[in-house]
């Protein structure tokens, strides 16, 4: 299913890399950003990530909550967060089911690898509806930041 801007937003839960359960529409009244990664621990999910991490400042004063969402499990995600220092909540999607809702999952990816999440940014107001969507086919490319916090200044 493709997701576009002006659609209410899927709801979902997964869990955090903390064992946490988080549920999307618990976060109401929150601009969020959800950023779907192929694999954590690989080059370019880890540059993209990072970059996050680095610039979150940006984020909060745009008063947004970022989320980072793979098929990693949350051990794995729990280690990488670590690893990373990374400065966000990072959920496990291991059942695939939020990649897909968010039409960000791969069929098929390299090495013969099935349902793996595509590289993809969404940004959600505060009304819970999609602001922005980005879902990249080429897992080399990141997504669009600028655009991203250019969006995210309009929502509040």
């Amino acid at each position: 299913m493709k997701i576009e801007p002006g659609q209410k937003a899927p709801d979902f839960s997964l869990y955090d890399s903390e064992k946490k359960k988080v549920t999307l529409s618990d976060l109401r009244g929150k601009n969020i950003v959800l950023l779907f990664f192929p694999f954590a621990f690989t080059r370019v999910c880890t540059k993209e990530l990072c970059s996050v991490r680095d610039t979150i400042s940006d984020y909060e004063k745009l008063s947004a909550e970022v989320f980072g969402i793979s098929v990693d499990s949350h051990y794995t995600l729990a280690r990488y967060k670590q690893d990373q220092n990374l400065n966000f909540s990072l959920l496990s999607d291991f059942n695939k089911e939020v990649s897909a809702a968010y039409g960000s999952l791969y069929e098929k990816f390299g090495l013969d690898m099935k349902g793996v999440s595509k590289r993809a940014a969404f940004v959600i107001d505060k009304a819970g509806t999609v602001q922005y969507a980005e879902v990249l086919e080429n897992a080399s490319e990141t997504p669009d930041f600028q655009n991203i916090q250019s969006v995210l200044s309009l929502c509040n």
